[in-house]
């Protein structure tokens, strides 16, 4: 059957397993889907999920973008047959004694991880991490670099070029900052008391300086800043125009993070939810494991459709075009010199061991 001729919609949504289902495929067909993010419980092996992406990507042209969290560390959808990347900790530790050393790993560390997802069809990692670790957020935690803003610009701006060597956009998460909250936003909504100058002089920093080094998109957190903004910042105009678009100068594209999260279920039902994540200045809304809600925003949000938008997001898909038999891609890197040589260097440093070992899964960590 040929693909469904329907421009790319506003809404990422999710699938139950490690086949695509009829009525699964039927969703993934509404004008409003865009996206789809993997979980770990898709995941069985690269042959495995390569076949499950190669499904959803024959339903529809242009065909829908295709992401996933893969950070490395205890973030990693993808484990047994996939390199174990380090937790970015590693990288930011390492930089404080040895910057080159950090950043020329932290590039090879995106080769890798770009290279294996790309092998196997997917478009994006929802990487990297911008947050700061203040010693406060166990959410957080190794998955920041540090909690120095040069550290992690640095070793950052590595990262992205490893990814983008690839062929692979990036997400910095979590705008404007998550590292210095206690609460995780998957079960409650976590404050931040601070001042706008001092979020200012450190967590923005990354963000600041990476808008300018290639950021292709960013993933506002479920999080409030009651002394700046009376909104969390995922819904707030004030975070994602005035100082993401318009003091940042950040132009690419803007995910929500999941609006399934306790953390932003104070704004609202789900519609509630989708209109206003939208209209602050998301691209493009997330409703994960729940497939009722993803039907109730189906059957009942009516979005304008924004021009910018829709180029944000077609352009992070049509860098990463995937040709050719997806499940003959991962055997490929045995012959490719680039993920090759990354990879050795992680070895060769204790970084990372060479794959996963079969056991059992992890948690579904955001």
């Amino acid at each position: 059957m040929s693909p469904l001729q329907l421009p790319r919609g506003p809404l990422m949504a999710d699938v139950a397993g490690l086949e695509l289902q009829a009525e699964e495929a039927g969703r993934l067909c509404h004008p409003l889907v865009g996206g789809v993010i993997l979980f770990r419980r898709n995941y069985a092996s690269p042959q495995q999920v390569a076949a499950l992406v190669a499904s959803i990507r024959a339903l529809r042209e242009p065909q829908l973008l295709i992401a996933v969290d893969h950070e490395g560390g205890r973030v990693q959808r993808f484990r047994d047959g996939f390199t174990q990347l380090p937790p970015m900790r590693t990288l930011g530790a390492l930089w404080q004694s040895d910057p080159d050393a950090a950043c020329a790993l932290a590039f090879d560390t995106g080769v890798v991880l770009a290279a294996e997802l790309r092998a196997v069809g997917v478009d994006l990692s929802f990487t990297p991490v911008l947050d700061l670790d203040w010693g406060h957020s166990e959410i957080i935690g190794d998955r920041s670099f540090g909690r120095d803003p040069a550290c992690v610009v640095a070793v950052t701006g590595a990262l992205m070029r490893g990814l983008t060597a690839r062929g692979m956009a990036n997400c910095g998460k979590h705008f404007p900052g998550h590292g210095w909250a206690v609460a995780d936003s998957h079960h409650a909504l976590p404050e931040d008391p601070r001042s706008a100058a001092e979020l200012a002089a450190a967590d923005l920093r990354p963000f600041r300086e990476l808008a300018q080094q290639g950021l292709t998109s960013v993933m506002p957190a479920h999080l409030l800043y009651p002394a700046i903004d009376p909104l969390p910042a995922g819904f707030s105009p004030f975070w994602l125009q005035t100082v993401l678009r318009e003091q940042l100068g950040f132009a690419g594209a803007v995910f929500s993070d999941d609006l399934s999260m306790k953390g932003a279920h104070g704004v609202g039902n789900i519609i509630t939810r989708a209109h206003a994540a939208y209209d602050a200045g998301c691209d493009m809304v997330l409703v994960c494991n729940d497939p009722d809600s993803v039907d109730i925003v189906l059957a009942g949000w009516r979005p304008a459709q924004r021009a910018d938008s829709v180029r944000r997001i077609d352009a992070m898909v049509a860098r990463n075009a995937v040709a050719g038999d997806l499940a003959a891609g991962f055997a490929n890197l045995a012959d490719d010199v680039q993920y090759q040589q990354a990879l050795a260097s992680l070895q060769q440093l204790g970084i990372a061991a060479s794959r996963f070992a079969a056991g059992p899964a992890v948690g579904e960590a955001p």
